[in-house]
C-alpha cells in the first residue's frame, strides 16, 4: 500500500501546484469528451458531484502527468502534498478544495487517489511494456482506483464488486490505449506490448506512420478483442448492483464498448486519427448492455 506522508506543521503550501497545473473550468471542460458519461444527470444532484469531484482531481493527475511544462515528478510530489491537505489541512489547488466534502460525505480514503498520482509517476519513467501482465499492472494504479471510489461514492464497495470492478476499469484503460496509440508514439510512449508486437510483426517504426499497416491492423483486432473480454469479465457487476448505481456502471460499460466498435469500424486504423463512438453508438451498446447479462445466465 502506498504511504500517505505527513505534511510538516506550518508548512506553507507551493504555488507551484496552483501556478502550473490546469484550472478547475480546464480541467471539468473535458468530461464531455470521455468515453464514458462521467456523471450522468439521471443519477441525484449530490451523486453527481461526488462523482464529478472524483473525475476532477483523476483528470487533473493525469493533466499533470502528460501535459505540465518542467519536472513532472517534483510537481506530482507537490499534488500529492496538497492531496494529503484534503484529510489534515487546506488544500491550495481548487480541484482539490473541492474534493473535500466528497471524501468527508464518502468516507473515502487516501489510498486509491495516490495510486493515481503513481500511475502517473511511473509514466514519467516507464514508456514501454513488454507484457500484457505488465501493462495490467500498470492499469491496476492508473484506471481501477477510479472504479473503486465510484463504489465508495454509491456505498457499495465489496471486495466481490472491486474484483469486477477492476476488469470494467482496466478494459476500459486499454479502450483508451488502444484509442491513442499514434497520440501515446508522439509523446513517447508505447502501451502495446512489446511481445504482442513482435507477435504480429509490428514494429515501433510503423507506429508513426500516417496510417495502418495490414499487421497493426491485426494487431489492433487482437488488443480490442482483449479489451472486450474484459468488459465482459466486469460486466456482472451490474446485477449486484440497485437502481441508479447500476446504471451508471452500465453507461461505463456501454462507453467502453461503443469506442471498441468505433475502432473496428475504423478498420483499426488509430494512427491518423482518433475513433470515436457517435450518440447512436453509445445507446444502442446502453440498451444492449443488459439485455446480454440477461441471456448469459
Amino acid at each position: 500500500m502506498i504511504q500517505a506522508r505527513s505534511t510538516a506543521a506550518g508548512e506553507r503550501p507551493s504555488r507551484t501546484i496552483t501556478s502550473r497545473t490546469p484550472d478547475l473550468t480546464a480541467v471539468m471542460a473535458q468530461a464531455p469528451s470521455e468515453n464514458f458519461p462521467v456523471a450522468s444527470r439521471m443519477l441525484p444532484r449530490t451523486t453527481r458531484s461526488h462523482l464529478l469531484a472524483v473525475y476532477g482531481f483523476a483528470r487533473l493527475v493525469d493533466d499533470v502527468g502528460d501535459e505540465a511544462a518542467g519536472d513532472r515528478l517534483t510537481l506530482l510530489d507537490e499534488l500529492e502534498a496538497d492531496l494529503e491537505r484534503v484529510w489534515s489541512g487546506v488544500p491550495r489547488h481548487p480541484v482539490l478544495a473541492g474534493l473535500r466534502s466528497t471524501v468527508t460525505a464518502c468516507a473515502l480514503p487516501i489510498e486509491p487517489f495516490q495510486r493515481l498520482i503513481e500511475a502517473n509517476r511511473r509514466d514519467q519513467i516507464q514508456q514501454r511494456y513488454e507484457t500484457i501482465g505488465e501493462l495490467l499492472d500498470y492499469c491496476a494504479l492508473s484506471a481501477n482506483p477510479v472504479g473503486e471510489l465510484v463504489l465508495r461514492v454509491f456505498g457499495a464497495a465489496t471486495p466481490d464488486r472491486l474484483r469486477l470492478s477492476d476488469a470494467i476499469c482496466s478494459g476500459l484503460q486499454l479502450v483508451e490505449h488502444w484509442q491513442d496509440v499514434g497520440e501515446d508514439y508522439r509523446r513517447g510512449r508505447i502501451y502495446i506490448p512489446a511481445a504482442d508486437r513482435r507477435s504480429f510483426g509490428v514494429s515501433e517504426a510503423e507506429l508513426a506512420a500516417p496510417a495502418a499497416s495490414a499487421r497493426f491492423r491485426r494487431l489492433l483486432a487482437f488488443e480490442v478483442d482483449r479489451a472486450m473480454e474484459l468488459l465482459d469479465q466486469g460486466t456482472p457487476l451490474i446485477r449486484t448492483l440497485r437502481g441508479r448505481a447500476a446504471f451508471a456502471v452500465c453507461a461505463f460499460v456501454a462507453g467502453g464498448r461503443s469506442a471498441l466498435r468505433a475502432i473496428e469500424r475504423a478498420d483499426y486504423d488509430v494512427l491518423g486519427q482518433r475513433p470515436r463512438p457517435g450518440k447512436l453508438t453509445r445507446a444502442a451498446e446502453l440498451v444492449l448492455v443488459p439485455l446480454r447479462l440477461r441471456t448469459s445466465r
